[in-house]
């Protein structure tokens, strides 16, 4: 099979010749080009060429653009730093929203105006211009709440949400507005699906309630431009007890990809069997690992994530959130191994 049909057999809960398999290997493809992390971030032929030369050096089944959670507050004119070796993050010492009264100030606006926001656009038309039908490009975006939070930053967000939580909803609003048109462009240049990373949906957050007020409603709407452009909704969520039910709500999305079990599971071999039937789960190797323990100890938890959701389709292999960007590609390559091997469903 190729990769192209693993991953739809996949995604259609089927079994394919075996486990679909992408260690989420993405600011660390800068060093296949010999690329600075910010030339290889804010340069599209570079950082689709990271990107590609993944994909021609390991045999992985999908290309996730996870660049960093920078791109969309681009749009909004937030600073940005651009560290040595991680990745960008905005400046938080001179944030967009500065106090309450500046989210009034969060209005649509014209994605086209974001560097970021294009040059992403740019890299994920470069990729399918070279991948399409073979293997699968998803576009990653960060949710509009987690775009808002990067204007303001989480932690005082998080207390705006209580002090005038209808000043940050309409602020998500004007942010998802923006988003809808970004996403309808990023579908329109071929990517197989939109993953949208929703952060917020966890109970290491907020509350199941709080986020279906805050941002469900966004997502929804999000969601159905997807559709209406003809592609899929995935979910990136790496945070803890995430809320499955909640999201499938809100999304519908074909696939989520996540890093710990469901708040209403107790484990991942629960979280199959609650859920393996509505959607494609995708994960969920604890990314730390690839840098710290053993060789043993990685494998091992690439075979249990197997043994715990793999039966009967359904399952892609992946680590939970993105593979350290200054780490060893070992055990990339070990993960990649194990899922030809001992994922194969020919057994």
């Amino acid at each position: 099979m190729t990769s192209y049909e693993r991953v739809v057999a996949a995604l259609s809960h089927k079994e394919p010749d075996h486990v679909p398999v992408y260690p989420i290997m993405c600011g660390i493809n800068r060093k296949l080009v010999g690329a600075s992390y910010e030339k290889w971030s804010t340069d599209a032929e570079t950082c689709a060429a990271g990107f590609l030369k993944t994909a021609e050096l390991f045999d992985i089944d999908c290309l996730v653009t996870l660049i960093d959670l920078s791109v969309e507050c681009d749009a909004w004119g937030q600073k940005l730093i651009y560290p040595e070796n991680e990745a960008a993050h905005p400046d938080y010492s001179d944030p967009v929203i500065k106090d309450i009264a500046d989210y009034a100030k969060i209005k649509k606006v014209d994605y086209r105006s974001s560097k970021r926001m294009m040059m992403h656009i740019d890299v994920c038309r470069r990729l399918v211009a070279e991948k399409k039908g073979t293997l699968p490009v998803v576009a990653f975006v960060f949710g509009p709440l987690g775009t808002l939070s990067m204007l303001r930053n989480q932690q005082e967000m998080y207390m705006d949400l209580y002090d005038d939580p209808e000043a940050v909803k309409t602020a998500t609003w004007q942010v998802a507005e923006t988003l809808a048109d970004y996403v309808g462009a990023l579908c329109d240049v071929g990517v197989d699906a939109i993953m949208w990373d929703t952060l917020f949906a966890s109970g290491s957050i907020m509350s199941k309630a709080m986020w279906r007020d805050m941002e469900a409603g966004p997502m929804k709407m999000l969601a159905d431009v997807v559709r209406a452009h003809g592609c899929m909704n995935m979910i990136h969520n790496c945070g803890q007890r995430i809320y499955f039910d909640a999201q499938i709500e809100a999304i519908d999305p074909v696939a989520i990809s996540f890093l710990y079990p469901p708040d209403d599971c107790a484990d991942f071999a629960e979280c199959k069997e609650k859920y393996g039937q509505k959607v494609a789960l995708i994960g969920a190797v604890t990314p730390a690992n690839a840098v710290i323990g053993s060789d043993e100890e990685w494998d091992a938890q690439c075979r249990d994530q197997i043994d715990a959701m793999a039966a009967d389709g359904g399952f892609l292999l992946a680590t939970g959130c993105e593979y350290p960007a200054n780490a060893s590609f070992d055990r990339a390559r070990r993960m990649i191994d194990i899922a030809k091997t001992y994922g194969t469903y020919q057994k």
